[in-house]
């Protein structure tokens, strides 16, 4: 099964000048945990609840004074829509992380897959462990760093 077939399509994104409580005024709107933020058609990053949460409200910094560029996480890990599924469950569990950013063939986001987007349309054993895996070393992983 392709990405593509499984992936939440056309994201809501967020430019790099959107401050800390637009973007999550998107996740609200959106009901979402996770936002792209894109310079043009460019993904440069992504902003999750938990970046805001953390880099923000934690840390007392005005969410109406922080941009998306302050708080994003860069460097991110993408896939493409044409990729195989498996291939993305691989990448999630290499990189332990939840969710990523689906891009076309020209590397401009068309999707994010989520572990959501894989238990509701792909509901197999494979995706079950892969899910298992993230999470509890996710868990271990910040047990230890806190």
């Amino acid at each position: 099964m392709l990405i593509k077939d499984v992936m939440t399509k056309n994201p809501v994104c967020c430019r790099p000048s959107d401050t800390a409580d637009v973007v999550a005024k998107k996740m609200l709107d959106h009901d979402c945990g996770e936002i792209p933020v894109c310079d043009g058609t460019k993904l440069i990053g992504v902003i999750t609840d938990r970046d805001i949460t953390c880099r923000v409200i934690a840390t007392d910094r005005a969410p109406r004074l922080s941009t998306a560029r302050e708080i994003m996480t860069g460097n991110v890990c993408t896939v493409h829509d044409l990729d195989d599924v498996n291939v993305a469950l691989d990448l999630m569990e290499q990189k332990l992380v939840r969710r990523l950013p689906v891009v076309n063939d020209r590397g401009v986001i068309v999707g994010i897959l989520s572990q959501a987007d894989l238990i509701a349309r792909t509901p197999t054993l494979k995706v079950a462990r892969s899910m298992k895996i993230v999470s509890q070393r996710t868990r271990r992983h910040e047990a230890v760093v806190h």
